[in-house]
C-alpha cells in the first residue's frame, strides 16, 4: 500500500492509496522536529482509530515538502516503517512534466504535484488556485508542462498582519459576512479579509488569462478554498483532493512505470 505524504508550511496530510484511490486521509501540524519514531507512533494511533489497516500494511511512499527541515526525519520514517527508500518530488522526479521556467529548482514541490494532479483530470490549459500559507496560482500548458505563476500572501497571513500591526484590531475568524459594508470594526475586518481576497483571485485570475491568450480552466485547491469557492466565479472546479491524486499519479509513473493517457 502507499502512503503519500503533503508537508505543507502549515499542515501535513498522510493518505493511504490503494490503486488509484485514498481510502484513508489524516491531516496534523506540520513540525520539523519529529523523529522517525514519532511520525510512526503517530500514524500507527491513526491506522488503528480507523481499524481496517496497520503500518505493515505499507510498502511504498512518496514524499513532497515545502519544510526542507522536516525531510531528514520524513525521510527515515519512510525508509523504516514504509519499505524502504521513498520518492521525494522535485523537478527531476516526475517523468512526463516539463518545467518551463528560468530556474527549475526554484519550484516548490506542492506546485509541481498540483500540476500532476490538475492536467490528469481536467487536461490544460488551466489555472490551478492554491490556498494554503501563501496562495499559488500555477500556470498548466495545454500539454500538461508548469509554465510559471504568481505567489501572492495567504488569507490567514493577511488576516494576522492586520491584527499584529493595529494595536486596536482584534484577532477574527474566516467568514463570508450578510454585507460588504460593515458597521462593526469586527465586520469590516471580515469583509475586507474575505472580499479583499476574492477579488485578489478573481483580479490575477483576469490578469492571467489576458496574458495567457487562450481559454483555461480554473480549479481551486488548499484547505482555505472551500471558504471561497463559491463567491469567486472566475473558478470552474473545487477540488479538495487535487495533491493527493497528484503524488498517486506521480509514485504510478515512477515505481509502475506508466502514464495515465
Amino acid at each position: 500500500m502507499l502512503l503519500a505524504l503533503d508537508i505543507g508550511n502549515t499542515n501535513t496530510v498522510f493518505a493511504l492509496i490503494e490503486g488509484d484511490e485514498a481510502v484513508a486521509q489524516w491531516r496534523a501540524s506540520t513540525s520539523s522536529v519529529w523523529t522517525a519514531d514519532e511520525y510512526a507512533v503517530w500514524l500507527s494511533q491513526m491506522l488503528e482509530i480507523d481499524g481496517r489497516y496497520k503500518l505493515s500494511d505499507l510498502d511504498r511512499c512518496v514524499i513532497s515538502t515545502v519544510v526542507p527541515q522536516s525531510l531528514f526525519n520524513v525521510r527515515n520514517f519512510a525508509r523504516r516503517y514504509c519499505g524502504g527508500e521513498p520518492l521525494i518530488v522535485d523537478e527531476k522526479s516526475i517523468p512526463g512534466v516539463e518545467v518551463r521556467i528560468d530556474r527549475p529548482s526554484e519550484v516548490g514541490a506542492d506546485r509541481l504535484v498540483n500540476t500532476v494532479g490538475a492536467f490528469v483530470k481536467y487536461g490544460g490549459p488551466l489555472i490551478v488556485v492554491d490556498s494554503g500559507t501563501a496562495t499559488n496560482f500555477d500556470i498548466v500548458a495545454k500539454d500538461g508542462a508548469f509554465v510559471g505563476g504568481i505567489i501572492a500572501p495567504g488569507i490567514n497571513l493577511s488576516m494576522q498582519a492586520l491584527h499584529q500591526a493595529a494595536a486596536r484590531l482584534p484577532r477574527i475568524a474566516i467568514e463570508r459576512p450578510d454585507k460588504i459594508i460593515g458597521t462593526t470594526t469586527v465586520g469590516a475586518m471580515q469583509s475586507g479579509v474575505f472580499w479583499g481576497y476574492v477579488d485578489l483571485i478573481e483580479g490575477l485570475i483576469a490578469r492571467i488569462k489576458n496574458e495567457f491568450g487562450e481559454p483555461m480552466k480554473v480549479v481551486a485547491t488548499g484547505g482555505i478554498s472551500s471558504l471561497y469557492s463559491d463567491a469567486a466565479t472566475s473558478i470552474d472546479y473545487f477540488d479538495p483532493d487535487l495533491t493527493i491524486r497528484g503524488l498517486t499519479e506521480i509514485a504510478r509513473r515512477v515505481f509502475d512505470g506508466k502514464e495515465k493517457t
